[in-house]
Parts: structure tokens; C-alpha cells; sequence
């Protein structure tokens, strides 16, 4: 079977926000800034939000783990 041809030059790759060791989600590029999407129970407070940058989103998923705290991983 023959896929037609994608282009994937404006796609962007997701970054891994991690704490502690832990990934708590991704963050994938888009016009307004990085969209964090959970992959662990403690992050799904700030699922869907988007963040200025990287390392804004990965203190926004430090602080819900701090707040949330680390068992509900």
C-alpha cells in the first residue's frame, strides 16, 4: 500500500516536561505559545493550558505536583 506523501516541515516535535525524574506530560508547539498535555494524573489540572514557554510550563507542572502531591502519580 502507497501513503501519499505528508509534509511534515511545519510539524513540531512534543518536549517532555519532567519533575523530579517523573514525566508529567508534553508540550507541543502552537501559534499562542506550548500546549501542555498530561500523561500523569496530578498534571490533568493544567491539561490543555498553554504556557509562554518550556520552562514556565514545566514550573506550572512542578507546582500542581507540589500541590497535588506526588502519590496521585
Amino acid at each position: 500500500m502507497h501513503e501519499p506523501s505528508v509534509d511534515r516541515t511545519n510539524v513540531h516535535k512534543p518536549i517532555v516536561i519532567e519533575v523530579a525524574g517523573e514525566p508529567l506530560g508534553v508540550v507541543v508547539r502552537e501559534a499562542g505559545g506550548y500546549r501542555f498535555i498530561a500523561v500523569k494524573l496530578p498534571a490533568f489540572a493544567i491539561d490543555g493550558h498553554t504556557f509562554e514557554s518550556v520552562e514556565t510550563a514545566r514550573i506550572a507542572a512542578s507546582e500542581v505536583l507540589r500541590i497535588n502531591g506526588s502519590d496521585a502519580a
